[in-house]
């Protein structure tokens, strides 16, 4: 591919090829080995200078794809940021990697502006943050003209672009004002981000903006490292945010008033939890100081309106609670994509209150436009109906955007744990028969009332107690009968009024399910569990040394005044504490260690590992493998492992350690089938053992349903869980699917097309692990992936020398006597190749 702008960096050559270019850039300036999915082809669109709209996730790297144009160009880029806070954190980061970059803004005396001005007019800036209604000024004008006749503008970035349209008016009036760019620099290339855009939003950022046939970019809008879960909000939600919080890393919890961040703020810090409040009541110094505490990790947790956390990059957000009720599903979305940038897992809890739902329907109403009002509404309901479903939630959120997920995330609540669904028929016939009876003039407290048969006044004066419907909803409580009418409005079934007082009315829908034309379906919840960590731990020693790099980290961001992220990411110390580079061409291999970060911190971090190394026994250091392997356990199961050795039941495990007993269940398989000593006859009766086991062995299979099925539902599924892992255990080997999956095979045709394992785990948003247990897999299916791309001939012969001498080994026992000479990706792959050949063999005749 051709440059079509001339790159004049001092190393990157116009006539070198454009990739070998662009990589080489990522990794001096920003330490990166290669681009994440996107960001390529929009750098390169821009140094071809064409006007672009990119529409990328929270922590997908927005900043990047204009940053590094606008070192690569001569001249500067001129970036537009709606908040100072936002201007000050991305040049603090680009600083933090030794590059030109300054912002000019309110918070700067006089004197250190100009100062910033003749930085800029010497050349010395490459990335010049403002906001909107400074640079629309005649007197910044004036100045981009002489940037313009002297160094030469590069181009405009214009970030949080939502601005000129979900906000418009009300947030920054100024950012519609931006199309004046264009007829002041026709010439000059515009490049709009953001995180967040419907259809209709990136239509009327393009006509606002007038941008000029420009390239859009739209990435996917799926986080799969965020967790995503609703859960009722009761009398001891406070405990469980509480016990989420005591876990471990930086948090940001969401309140709808300030009195509620202030007191929930409060709560946390008598609790012990350094936590602080953000919101528009407080003065501008304290939201600011406030807010430096927590991006410098001097506190753990802020509670805050809204309005905190826009365009901030504090990557190593672990959790994003939402207190109550957001009031999009738009807006849910940008917040929540403040959890894990680094791409390190990350829990988006919400809770939901009807209460609270009645306080946005109060809000809602005291809007003066009755468009708004409906507008609101829509959304409300959006967010409901996204709380109440059953669905994989990321679905519901990127169909929302317009985007289909290709199969259930798995991570996220109805995915873990699918709740139970009910037939309410029988129930909404009575509800709405009532409803009918009342001449739909009352709303759903009176219904209720009607249906339990209450004694109220209000019931007699009306004569509702000579209804046929009063008193027959006696046999269930007022809570459930208030969940049905939640669900009869949320899906259209029934009508409720907005004027004043909200009567019900019915529909179309409403007399299909009287006239027994329609079923209606109720998800029943699950009783609340407290918040579980589920992040993949560390090894003990990666842990310790990865505490000690923190240490260090937050010492040098101290002596710099700058937040610890931008000195190193978490996903770069924990590179460290993997790998414990012993030398500075070692750590500077690292991804995300640049020139700039090698040059100023690599001795100090290198003299920690190397300290830390010393000081351990001789060995050498350890590879630590994925901790991604069905086999591999984790602190949490020897928790549970310890306490079933001590007899305790499955329910008094979960009881004592907060969890589900299906949780504690899950990690019972685990131990059994890694060999740990558990007594089986203390889980499953021996009675029950043998005919469980003969049924799975008849059957061939380690799928749960046809097992239970074929025992006629007489033994649970818990227990034919534990006797299938102690199957396992004993060496027999289940047939796998002939059939790949569509993400099997979607994997596979990446790996044709000649990429790697890390290449394709970028391009589909994996870890690199599940990458490798799909191609293993599919070597296990006999499907044609070229192994020898992902392991050598050497290594392929040692493992299955290995394999065949032990043919009944589970990979973990494979790995005892492989763990020093070949990596445990390289030994999954072969080990399902070599299972191909097992079963080829033993079908021919």
């Amino acid at each position: 591919m051709q440059v079509i702008h001339p790159l004049k960096t001092g190393f990157v050559s116009a006539s070198a090829p454009l990739t070998d270019s662009l990589d080489r850039a990522l990794k001096q300036y920003f330490g990166y080995d290669r681009f994440r999915p996107g960001q390529q082809a929009i750098v390169e669109a821009s140094l071809q200078n064409r006007d672009q709209l990119v529409i990328m996730p929270t922590g997908g790297g927005k900043s990047l794809c204009f940053q590094l144009p606008a070192l690569l160009r001569p001249g500067v880029t001129v970036v537009v940021s709606p908040l100072i806070a936002l201007m000050q954190d991305q040049v603090d980061s680009l600083q933090a990697n030794g590059l030109g970059a300054t912002f000019l803004n309110s918070t700067l005396n006089g004197l250190e502006a100009r100062d910033r001005i003749r930085a800029v007019l010497q050349g010395q800036i490459k990335l010049l943050y403002v906001a909107p209604e400074r640079l629309l000024s005649d007197h910044f004008l004036d100045l981009l003209n002489q940037v313009r006749s002297q160094s030469g503008l590069s181009g405009f970035a214009i970030d949080e672009a939502h601005c000129v349209s979900e906000w418009g008016h009300d947030f920054r009036p100024d950012y519609r004002q931006l199309s004046r760019l264009r007829h002041h620099y026709p010439d000059v290339p515009v490049t709009a981000l953001t995180a967040t855009a419907t259809d209709r939003v990136r239509q009327d950022i393009i006509q606002q903006l007038s941008l000029k046939q420009p390239q859009v970019h739209i990435a996917s809008f799926y986080r799969a490292n965020l967790a995503y879960e609703v859960r009722p909000k009761k009398r001891d939600s406070y405990n469980q945010i509480y016990q989420l919080v005591r876990q471990g890393g930086a948090g940001i919890i969401y309140c709808l008033s300030r009195r509620q961040v202030d007191e929930l703020a409060d709560k946390l810090r008598r609790d012990g939890i350094d936590a602080l409040p953000y919101h528009a009541g407080m003065s501008d110094q304290d939201r600011s100081n406030n807010q430096t505490r927590f991006i410098r990790d001097d506190v753990q947790v802020i509670v805050a309106t809204i309005a905190f956390g826009m365009g901030i990059n504090k990557p190593d957000v672990r959790f994003v609670i939402h207190y109550d009720l957001p009031k999009t599903l738009e807006s849910y979305y940008q917040e929540t994509g403040r959890a894990g940038r680094d791409g390190e897992p990350a829990r988006c809890i919400l809770f939901l209150s009807y209460g609270d739902v009645s306080k946005v329907e109060w809000i809602i109403g005291q809007k003066a436009d009755e468009q708004e009002q409906r507008i609101a509404r829509q959304q409300l309901r959006q967010v409901i109906d996204y709380a109440d479903s059953t669905e994989c939630r990321p679905s519901i959120l990127l169909r929302y955007f317009g985007e289909t997920l290709g199969e259930p995330c798995q991570t996220c609540d109805n995915c873990r744990n699918p709740k139970p669904v009910e037939d309410w028929t029988i129930e909404a016939m009575k509800f709405l028969s009532c409803v009918a009876r009342c001449r739909e003039r009352f709303g759903v407290a009176h219904i209720i009332d009607v249906l339990r048969g209450s004694r109220k006044e209000k019931i007699k004066k009306y004569r509702h107690d000579r209804l046929s419907t009063y008193g027959i909803g006696k046999d269930r409580t007022a809570d459930q009968w208030r969940a049905l009418a939640r669900t009869l409005k949320h899906r259209g079934f029934v009508d409720e009024t907005d004027d004043g007082y909200p009567v019900l009315k019915l529909n179309a829908l409403s007399w299909e399910i009287m006239r027994k034309q329609r079923k209606v379906e109720v998800a029943v919840p699950r009783s609340v569990s407290a918040l579980e960590d589920r992040r993949s731990p560390l090894a003990a020693e990666a842990d310790a040394l990865m505490f000690q790099l923190r240490a260090l980290r937050k010492q040098i961001a101290n002596e710099r005044s700058a937040a610890p992220y931008t000195i190193f990411p978490d996903s770069t110390l924990r590179l460290m504490a993997q790998q414990q580079p012993q030398t500075l061409a070692e750590f500077g291999q690292l991804s995300g260690v640049g020139r700039y970060k090698l040059e100023h911190y690599g001795d100090r971090f290198v003299a920690l590992i190397r300290e830390f190394t010393t000081g351990k026994a001789s060995a050498p250091p350890k590879r630590y493998a994925s901790t991604s392997s069905t086999t591999t356990l984790g602190e949490t199961h020897r928790e549970t492992l310890a306490l079933c050795q001590q007899g305790k039941s499955v329910q008094e495990i979960a009881l004592a350690r907060n969890l589900s007993p299906s949780t504690i269940y899950g990690h019972l398989e685990r131990l059994l089938q890694a060999g740990e000593a558990i007594d089986i006859n203390t889980l499953v009766p021996p009675d029950h053992q043998q005919p469980i086991r003969q049924a799975i062995q008849a059957l061939n299979t380690d799928k749960l349903k046809p097992v239970y099925e074929y025992l006629a539902g007489v033994y649970p599924y818990e227990e034919i869980r534990l006797v299938k892992a102690v199957i396992k255990r004993e060496g027999h080997r289940f047939p796998r699917s002939q059939e790949p999956s569509s993400t099997h095979l979607y994997s596979l045709e990446l790996h044709q097309k000649g990429l790697d394992v890390e290449a394709i785990a970028q391009e589909r948003n994996l870890r690199p692990s599940r990458i490798v247990r799909h191609l293993a897999e599919l070597l296990e299916m006999g499907q044609p992936v070229d192994l020898d791309r992902l392991v050598t001939p050497e290594q392929q012969r040692e493992i299955e020398g290995v394999c065949d001498r032990h043919p009944g080994a589970t990979l973990e026992v494979l790995w005892t006597y492989l763990s020093d000479r070949v990596s445990k990706e390289a030994l999954r792959l072969v080990y399902g190749a070599w299972r191909a050949k097992q079963a080829q063999q033993s079908n021919s005749p």
